[in-house]
């Protein structure tokens, strides 16, 4: 049961680590209705932050069900993304999708993420120097 619980230490808690993750993106999985993006992080710890606004979604119940799917499925597969900040990223479409269908979404996209963690010539390194 512990190893399910989503504490503080696994998710990203200030403006600064969401930064840190839209500057430095190593990797993306972009899939329709919502967006991952992963920062290698130095150490074997994943953090996941969410980001539901309401434009996706008007209703708060709509959003925290949004939230709550994400968040268990990064519980079940946070073993498989190790070393990674994480940023889920909804977008317009998210709230048509049911329960049932989003769940097998969220999986794939995971898998994915993690195969692109683990194959380190598909996690792009940048520079610090800004691009316009």
């Amino acid at each position: 049961m512990t190893d399910y619980c989503f504490p503080r230490q696994v998710r990203l808690l200030n403006a600064g680590d969401y930064q840190s993750v839209f500057n430095d993106t190593s990797a993306k999985v972009f899939a329709g209705e919502f967006l991952l993006l992963a920062y290698k992080r130095n150490d074997d710890q994943t953090r996941l932050g969410l980001i539901v606004s309401k434009k996706t979604d008007k209703t708060a119940v709509g959003r925290n069900r949004i939230k709550r799917l994400v968040r268990e499925s990064f519980r079940h597969h946070k073993l498989t993304t190790t070393g990674l900040d994480i940023v889920f990223l909804a977008r317009n479409g998210i709230k048509d999708i049911d329960n049932k269908s989003l769940r097998p979404r969220l999986d794939k996209a995971w898998s994915q993420l993690a195969k692109k963690a683990k194959n380190p010539s598909q996690m792009k390194k940048r520079s610090h120097s800004k691009q316009k």
